[in-house]
């Protein structure tokens, strides 16, 4: 009787502890979002749909319009994509569609079919006056999107140039750990994250050409914007949004694969670059092309990218 007692009194003690640790963590995260409200300054438009604000970046001109569409969980999908844009600006029409719950657009806690989210993408566009046919690059999870988007509006879609992007069967049989996801949301909300060294340093950051305010202004984003609720929403319906878009038409357009050697996709490492192999060889107009760098190409092998998309979309404007 009196271990028990002494057991209660120990689980008690320890949830005081937590509890006291996570409630001054959330007054000093509350307290340092107040003092980084000058940096989270929209970049781009803010466009209204379904009520709420979403952002959307451009920059350049050019005939042909690249629109970038960001992986699951990129905070700053604007910065993120900086490093090759920059590159292309000058022939191009850049796009940057940051989704709700991602970068300065809203955080909405709504089911995220992939109807739902092309619906939002394609008014955004269409409320900002940026009308295609476009050039889709995708990064990662927004491969799904893309696909679905040249499936259902074909004449919207010119091309795919997919950056390391995802393809149906990845997640054919992928075990997604919602709890998990759940829990680093839980951390995100009350700042622990700031607790952990180098946990806003993203790739865009080490190895990508932001300048030292943009690197700041992306840290700025990470802590309001990581495991939203509107991304974990994302996740949760994922795997039907793939079994959507594998069900569904052949897509026979253009289609620029950059592959990375699988470091960072969660997935093996072989079994991430057969996932692309395979899809491309079934493309009668693919191309792929493989990178030695890890799952976010974009700040890595930049300048080779853009070399290659300059190539491609000649080559499909012939």
């Amino acid at each position: 009787m009196k271990l028990g007692i002494k057991v209660i009194r120990i689980f008690f003690i320890c949830f005081i502890v937590i509890f006291i640790i996570a409630f001054i963590s959330y007054i000093n995260h509350k307290s340092q979002l107040k003092k980084e409200d000058t940096l989270f300054k929209p970049l781009g438009k803010m466009i209204d749909v379904n009520g709420n604000k979403m952002s959307i970046y451009t920059e350049g001109d050019g005939d042909n319009t690249l629109v970038f569409m960001s992986g699951g969980g990129t905070s700053s999908p604007i910065l993120d994509f900086k490093s090759l844009y920059s590159q292309l600006s000058d022939d191009y029409k850049i796009v940057v569609i940051e989704k709700f719950g991602y970068g300065f657009s809203d955080v909405v806690d709504e089911k995220r079919t992939i109807q739902t989210i092309l619906n939002e993408s394609r008014e955004a566009l269409q409320k900002a006056g940026i009308t295609g046919p476009y050039i889709l690059c995708p990064h990662s999870m927004s491969g799904i999107e893309a696909l679905y988007w040249a499936q259902q509006y074909p004449k919207e879609v010119k091309a795919i140039v997919g950056l390391d992007m995802a393809v149906p069967d990845s997640y054919s049989k992928l075990s997604i750990n919602m709890p998990l996801i759940k829990i680093s949301s839980l951390a995100a909300h009350l700042g622990i994250t700031r607790f952990l060294p180098g946990i806003s340093e993203s790739d865009a950051i080490k190895h990508g050409i932001l300048s030292e305010e943009e690197k700041e202004i992306y840290k700025s984003v990470f802590y309001r914007r990581t495991a939203t609720k509107t991304m974990i929403n994302e996740v949760y319906e994922i795997k039907n949004n793939a079994s959507i878009v594998k069900k569904g038409i052949s897509v026979n357009i253009p289609i620029l694969m950059f592959c990375s050697n699988g470091a960072g996709t969660g997935w093996n490492e072989d079994e991430w670059k057969k996932f692309q192999s395979d899809f491309i060889n079934e493309n009668k107009k693919g191309k792929l092309i493989n990178l030695d760098c890890s799952h976010y190409v974009q700040n890595y092998e930049y300048k080779n990218i853009a070399k290659n998309i300059k190539s491609f979309t000649k080559e499909i404007d012939k």
